[in-house]
């Protein structure tokens, strides 16, 4: 199987693409920086330019996982505007981009997936985080709206709903704080076990909604958040 991760340089997409290599597929790398393609999912063009190489480049493509995603701290009582706009466009239409390019060939593939990354924040309500959770709302929406829609079309749609994990996203989080050590301590005592998710762990997740041997699973979001959306 072919498949395209978004963000996949680093943090949970880098994992993917190694993950998913291990069980046998083609996984290619897009990433604005660093990847096996070059590709700006707020890009329409890039998007586009993106799946072609990947196209030409193996033939086929039944595995889009949509991971490419940024962050943001804030309240709504000081918003900044673009910003929520930039998120909006990472995000969100970066999945909708991503995976509309791709559908003229995943409708031919028998195997054909698409996984999205949400997030705990969508469900959970989390401080300082208004913008992004209202993104990763979107996504979860938008999860369930695509495979509805694409049943007939054969394609499964699923999500991840990943907790905080130890990721360079998460690095540079933590760095802007004004305290990093107790920022670190706060973000880890609030996950009922005791620790951040591993990039890796969420990685198995992903694979596992992808993979065929999921084929009667599909309109799903999984928690892999240390229980942080049921568990107090």
């Amino acid at each position: 199987l072919v498949a395209i991760v978004t963000g996949g340089a680093s943090g949970i997409g880098a994992a993917t693409v190694t993950l998913l290599r291990a069980r046998g597929a083609t996984a290619v790398s897009l990433d604005i920086s660093g990847g096996d393609v070059m590709c700006d999912v707020s890009d329409t063009a890039q998007v586009a330019a993106a799946v072609a190489e990947v196209i030409a480049r193996h033939g086929a493509l039944d595995i889009v996982v949509n991971n490419a995603g940024i962050g943001a701290s804030g309240t709504i009582e000081d918003p900044d505007l673009d910003e929520w706009r930039r998120l909006f466009e990472v995000n969100v239409l970066g999945a909708v981009r991503m995976s509309n390019a791709a559908l003229p060939w995943l409708t031919a593939s028998p195997h054909a997936s698409i996984v999205n990354t949400a997030s705990v924040a969508a469900d959970t309500g989390l401080v300082m985080r208004a913008a992004y959770s209202a993104s990763k709302g979107a996504i979860t929406s938008l999860t369930r709206s695509m495979a509805a829609d694409f049943i007939p079309l054969g394609i499964r749609v699923n999500a991840v709903a990943p907790g905080t994990a130890a990721t360079p996203w998460v690095a540079r989080l933590l760095d802007k704080s004004d305290d990093p050590e107790l920022a670190l301590q706060k973000l880890t005592a609030r996950q009922p076990i005791g620790r951040l998710i591993t990039a890796e762990e969420i990685a198995y997740g992903i694979a596992y909604l992808a993979s065929p041997l999921s084929a009667s699973t599909t309109g799903t979001v999984l928690p892999i958040d240390g229980g942080l959306h049921s568990l107090r």
